[in-house]
């Protein structure tokens, strides 16, 4: 399971801790960092058992679980620019009147009217995720779709495919999956797309490459390791230095 699959098919308690728990570690579902229980981490001259680390990790990497998801693209989390920045300033505890002055929009009851359309937005996201699972019950027919990965920099169409299209297109192009060679890379976006999905699992997420080590890995399985490369920072699998010295999943 990918980590944006674990993301998605998390419990909304998970979600808002940031991680989840196996049987033998804990997870990072906004980075996929695992810690092994029954070990101790050392933390900032401070020893931690495992879910205690798993705390601290995700403050200090993240913020915090709110920093990231208000953070994700739009597209993902339905709100405009105008709500993300309401959120943020209400999650900083300021007081209607506080945000009416940063934001300049109206009056502290106009504030409020936000508050209230929120709420309203809470309570249809609510029905809906209801709806949704009770449909999960009685659709037979669903297609079952291949989540965005977290870090899409701009989401449409082309990242509306499915598990059985997705495993088309890598029999097609990846006959022998990532140990044999990409035959071909090809002109369409969305078939790239799934293939760049694919191929970005060459690389560790916990892991710092040099140019050359990225160059090696790709070069493996296609020619043009230039331009795979390039795709792979283009769509957000991967991002880099500014001067190209390291490469990394982009989390």
């Amino acid at each position: 399971m990918s980590i944006s699959e674990q993301f998605w098919e998390s419990s909304l308690e998970e979600l808002k801790k940031g991680y989840k728990e196996e049987p033998t570690y804990y997870i990072c579902l906004l980075c996929s960092k695992a810690v092994e229980k029954g070990v101790i981490y050392p933390h900032q001259s401070v020893l931690y058992e495992a879910e205690r680390y798993m705390r601290a990790h995700i403050e200090e990497s993240h913020g915090s679980v709110f920093d990231y998801l208000i953070g994700l693209d739009k597209k993902l989390t339905g709100l405009t620019d105008h709500q993300n920045r309401l959120l943020r300033l209400f999650y900083e505890g300021k007081s209607d009147q506080e945000v009416q002055k940063e934001t300049g929009i109206g009056s502290a009851s106009t504030i409020r009217h936000h508050r209230f359309a929120l709420k309203e937005k809470e309570r249809q996201a609510k029905l809906l995720l209801t709806m949704m699972e009770l449909l999960k019950e009685r659709d037979e027919h669903a297609p079952a779709f291949v989540p965005v990965h977290q870090q899409a920099k701009m989401i449409d169409e082309r990242y509306n495919f499915t598990v059985e299209e997705k495993e088309k297109v890598v029999a097609k192009y990846l006959p022998d999956g990532l140990e044999g060679k990409l035959n071909k890379f090809p002109l369409k976006e969305k078939q790239r797309l799934i293939l760049l999905t694919e191929i970005s699992k060459i690389f560790d997420s916990n892991k710092v490459y040099t140019e050359q080590e990225v160059k090696q890995g790709l070069k493996r399985l296609y020619e043009d390791d230039v331009l795979l490369r390039r795709y792979l920072i283009e769509y957000g699998f991967l991002d880099r230095e500014a001067d190209g010295s390291k490469y990394w999943v982009k989390k």
